[in-house]
């Protein structure tokens, strides 16, 4: 969920551990990066080449199908942070 998030904008493997990891959310690459391919290989993620830099850099998005899940997967996360949260308010302390 964090990885579709996060690939709303381009984000290339190293920006994205950087912005996982500003967002409070540690990755390791060597756990990444077969991610991403995945979601790749899923149709979730496209990724396209940028040669435009001296350093080619693959960047991934969200495809319209991995943005329909990211989108369904968020509505999940709200519906059961809101049912536990109202759970931990009517547990006795």
């Amino acid at each position: 969920m964090a990885c579709l998030s996060a690939c709303r904008t381009p984000q290339y493997g190293y920006s994205l551990l950087t912005t996982l990891s500003e967002s409070g959310i540690s990755a390791e690459a060597n756990t990444l990066y077969p991610l991403l391919r995945r979601l790749e290989k899923q149709g979730l993620l496209k990724a396209e080449w940028n040669t435009d830099e001296p350093r080619p850099r693959k960047y991934y998005t969200l495809t319209d199908s991995g943005a329909e899940i990211a989108q369904s997967l968020w509505n999940e996360w709200r519906e059961l942070t809101t049912s536990l949260t109202a759970l931990w308010k009517d547990s006795p302390q």
